[in-house]
């Protein structure tokens, strides 16, 4: 009979866990899409308040626009400044009225903007107007 041999007694000692070069990588991937994350999310938050600020800047210029309509004289050809008020905020609108080759129509720019910022244009908007 065959004597079976013992197998030598190996040591199978593995550690378990990750190495520092592994962690530092992990750490390195999500700090990249972490900080990718943050700038496409302030990206979204600036669009949706330049949004909500060019909605209230069309409000305005319908406004002005509308009063412009339904005022008893037909306007004079020259610029109008105005003061609007919607959702807290301040515009100021500028209404450039103009003349056409028909006497009996005007033509209207309206352009709005933020009044602590006059130069930065939130909405222009051109119509025709006609005599009533």
């Amino acid at each position: 009979m065959t004597a079976m041999r013992a197998a030598p007694a190996r040591a199978t000692h593995r550690q378990r866990g990750f190495t520092l070069v592994e962690v530092l990588a992990a750490l390195t991937v999500m700090a990249v899409a972490l900080a990718a994350g943050s700038q496409a999310a302030d990206v979204l938050v600036r669009l949706a308040e330049r949004q909500t600020q060019q909605w209230l800047a069309q409000h305005c210029a319908d406004q002005a626009l509308i009063a412009l309509r339904l005022a008893p004289t037909f306007p004079e050809p020259g610029q109008r400044s105005l003061a609007c008020e919607q959702g807290g905020t301040v515009f100021a609108v500028v209404l450039d009225i103009g003349t056409t080759p028909n006497p009996s129509f005007r033509r209207v720019q309206a352009r709005v903007a933020p009044a602590a910022q006059p130069q930065q244009t939130l909405l222009r908007t051109t119509t025709i107007l006609g005599r009533h």
